[in-house]
């Protein structure tokens, strides 16, 4: 076994895009991703799951319909399943989400912003 730790800016820096979240550690059927945003997202909601958002650096709004939430670095928000939600950057963010293996990033909204399933970084 090795005893690592994971250097969340190193990471970071091993990719440019948005909305494509990249697995860093899983923790039972959880894993743990790391995405940078930028812009506007779709409104979708995920049936089977709550998400979670850490931000790591930058400012990230979450809308939803009935108002929204801000966060600032270091602030987290969890998002209930079946809640439709639509993150919004104005400029790029850093985040940790965190979710079940195999969550789909646009949950029941897909097109182009849905990112590939259990990439590594």
């Amino acid at each position: 076994m090795q005893y690592d730790a994971l250097n969340l800016k190193e990471k970071f820096a091993l990719f440019d895009e948005h909305w494509k979240p990249k697995v860093i550690a899983e923790m039972n059927d959880y894993q743990f991703k790391l995405a940078k945003l930028k812009g506007d997202f779709v409104w979708h909601l995920h049936h089977e799951t709550d998400e979670t958002f850490i931000v790591i650096q930058g400012k990230l709004r979450i809308d939803f319909r009935d108002g929204y939430v801000h966060l600032n670095e270091g602030d987290m928000y969890v998002v209930p399943k079946n809640v439709e939600h639509k993150p919004y950057a104005e400029k790029e963010v850093k985040v940790l989400l965190i979710e079940p293996r195999a969550t789909v990033n646009t949950g029941n909204a897909n097109g182009e912003h849905t990112a590939e399933n259990d990439v590594w970084v």
